[in-house]
């Protein structure tokens, strides 16, 4: 293994402890917070009710 090799090494790994690592948890963040936006309830309700939309009908 060579210098350029370890450097390389190095640089990666400094980014994937750094910035990789903040946007994994900004993205997570993101995932977290979405369901709770304003105008996701009546989305989020939809979603939860959609399977039993077709139970009643032509009975």
């Amino acid at each position: 293994m060579n210098g350029s090799d370890h450097s390389t090494y190095e640089l990666l790994r400094q980014l994937a402890d750094s910035w990789v690592l903040m946007g994994m948890a900004a993205i997570f963040l993101l995932l977290v917070v979405w369901p709770f936006l304003p105008g996701m309830k009546r989305k989020s309700d939809a979603a939860a009710t959609m399977i039993f939309k077709d139970e009643n009908d032509g009975q």
